[in-house]
């Protein structure tokens, strides 16, 4: 800055002199040391761009956010509640003995040495996972553990328990048909990036869940919730949980998402109903919720994890591919996605709206007509993770950094289509056969103080800032 404003005044300096001491030069000359003069001067950087990329993206962001003209009236949210104790993972499983053997993934827990092989399959690649833990009494020993721990903490994340009914809003209206004598608990053994157990070494900061739900597995509150509708009267219901259902036996649980499907069937073609995905492993449960609840949702979301494996088990696009390297391909993402929406034309699914949301960017993508206001909604999305997983009110540009790719494909099936952000724009926008797609990255926390419960917190964002074409 100060070589390019010493620059300056040696050149008008000059500028002068040679028109005081030889007023006959040529006025070409002057004129074109004076346009040599002005194009430094022009070149002077504004101050946005004495900003960090990272401060001039959440600046664009804040004035990019506007409310939707038309908000949502009543929302009426279920049916998965918990008490959440969100802990260290190697710190419990230190405490329990456990030694870090193998990495392997189980589909369901039975014993504290699966636990132990399957979180350690999933920090080493710092995905977040969920898992149902099938022994009773096993898992009340390790609960008794882990209520033990100082650095332990409890959170709210149904079936309502008489800690979680004090944890609740006072604004908050339970049924009364919710509330039940024992909470249901969930462990969420969280990690840091560059955490260490055994071999395995955290690429990223995240968390593994486990828990012994039978009340949200069998759906308990469903029924009740959707009667509740007509005297509620809400636009908008928001449903999660289902995946809970895998704690089931194969039969019960294909009995009661039948159940739950046909109940979500009566509900009302003016409610709006999003269905929140978590964490799965059984492809003929998620084939159902396909053929079965997509049929009654507008709106869906999901994660990386979430959104490969529902390709998978409908044999979708990219489904050959086995698990994600490094930051999900944006390409492959919004081609699945597209194949998710398009699926509404021939009548297996209601679905309008998807948001997407990874670790370094977002995606919101809808059919054409149905929705506006969607680039608020990606960008408040995204400014909400950088926020809450540093445990920010506001982003904090310098807790923050950029780990999206700012140009890329949009498609890994159809060639040629390219977008770009920048810190002027930081939301992409493009389209294909009806369906826009609105992208933005993350300003991802470098050490993030909470991992759990930052997708709940993107969707709610979005869709709190969505706003619905009646």
């Amino acid at each position: 800055m100060w070589a390019k404003a010493l620059c300056i005044g040696l050149l008008a300096f000059t500028v002068g002199l040679l028109n005081h001491l030889q007023p006959n030069i040529p006025k070409a000359a002057i004129g074109y040391l004076s346009s040599s003069l002005q194009s430094i001067i022009s070149a002077e950087p504004s101050y946005s761009s004495l900003q960090s990329t990272e401060e001039a993206f959440a600046a664009s962001w804040d004035r990019l956010i506007v409310s939707p003209r038309k908000q949502w009236g009543r929302v009426a949210v279920g049916v998965n509640a918990c008490v959440d104790v969100v802990l260290s993972g190697v710190s419990l499983l230190q405490a329990l003995g456990l030694i870090a053997h193998s990495a392997k993934d189980h589909l369901v827990l039975s014993s504290k040495e699966e636990l132990a092989n399957t979180f350690m399959h999933y920090m080493q690649q710092g995905a977040a996972a969920e898992r149902f833990y099938s022994d009773s009494n096993s898992f009340a020993d390790i609960s008794s553990q882990a209520s033990q721990d100082p650095r332990a903490q409890v959170l709210l994340c149904g079936p309502v328990g008489p800690k979680l009914h004090e944890l609740l809003n006072e604004k908050i209206f339970v049924p009364p048909e919710s509330l039940q004598e024992q909470d249901e608990y969930h462990l969420i053994l969280e990690y840091k990036a560059g955490e260490q157990w055994g071999s395995a070494q955290a690429p990223a900061a995240s968390r593994f869940i486990f828990s012994h739900d039978l009340s949200n597995g069998a759906m308990t509150s469903l029924e009740v919730l959707l009667s509740s509708l007509e005297e509620f009267q809400p636009n908008l219901l928001v449903l999660s949980g289902l995946h809970m259902m895998e704690g089931l036996s194969k039969e019960s649980r294909e009995e009661r998402l039948g159940q739950a499907a046909a109940s979500l069937s009566g509900v009302p073609s003016d409610i709006l109903i999003h269905l929140e995905l978590a964490s799965m492993t059984d492809g003929d449960m998620m084939r159902g919720i396909i053929y079965q609840v997509f049929p009654f949702i507008s709106s869906l979301g999901l994660n990386e994890q979430e959104l490969l494996f529902l390709s998978q088990s409908a044999s979708g696009p990219h489904s050959y591919i086995s698990a994600w390297s490094g930051v999900p391909d944006i390409g492959i993402v919004s081609d699945i996605i597209f194949w998710i929406l398009k699926g509404s034309e021939n009548k297996t699914s209601a679905l309008t709206r998807v948001h997407f949301h990874t670790l370094a960017y977002h995606i919101l993508a809808t059919i054409d007509g149905f929705w506006g206001n969607q680039m608020s909604a990606v960008a408040a999305g995204a400014r909400i993770a950088g926020a809450q997983a540093c445990a920010n009110e506001t982003i904090d540009p310098s807790r923050v950094t950029l780990k999206s790719p700012l140009e890329f494909s949009t498609s890994q099936e159809q060639t040629g289509g390219t977008a770009r952000v920048s810190s002027q724009e930081p939301v992409a926008v493009w389209s294909r056969e009806g369906v826009t797609f609105h992208f933005t990255p993350v300003l991802v926390c470098k050490h993030p103080t909470r991992t759990v419960g930052l997708g709940d917190a993107i969707s709610s964002e979005g869709l709190y800032f969505s706003e619905a074409n009646s």
